[in-house]
């Protein structure tokens, strides 16, 4: 069930990065704007099939504005950035670059991410005090 208002994160459930930004991101979110779930589980899966979204062409974390539009890339990290509390707001001035350049430094790290950071064999399951932020369907 997806809460009215609340913007949803898809992202690599068994990428040890992936996992390590959604638990960055969970501490920051102050004003609860956030909800989450791997691109790898069926609401992920039923979200990316309602929108289209071709997976073969788009290795990314997913920023999801219900009723409004997606995000993907660089895009999404700098329009999640921008809801943190703290200082991480001011990344989103990077949005003024432009897309290919801010998307070339992200698809660097997107396609060197599990030999850099590595990966596990199942997407995380979250602890209890976070398990209430995580979509599943």
């Amino acid at each position: 069930m997806i809460e009215e208002g609340k913007k949803i994160i898809l992202f690599d459930g068994i990428c040890n990065l992936c996992n390590g930004a959604i638990n960055f991101v969970i501490k920051r979110d102050k004003k609860d704007v956030f909800r989450y779930a791997p691109l790898q589980s069926k609401i992920g899966q039923k979200l990316i099939e309602e929108r289209n979204i071709d997976l073969s062409k788009i290795d990314s974390i997913l920023l999801i504005d219900p009723k409004v539009a997606y995000y993907h890339k660089s895009t999404a990290a700098l329009h999640i950035a921008k809801q943190l509390s703290g200082m991480y707001p001011l990344l989103s001035v990077c949005l003024i670059l432009p897309k290919f350049l801010r998307d070339w430094i992200y698809d660097i790290i997107a396609k060197n991410r599990y030999k850099w950071f590595g990966k596990k064999e199942s997407c995380m399951i979250p602890t209890p005090e976070f398990k209430a932020l995580f979509i599943d369907q």
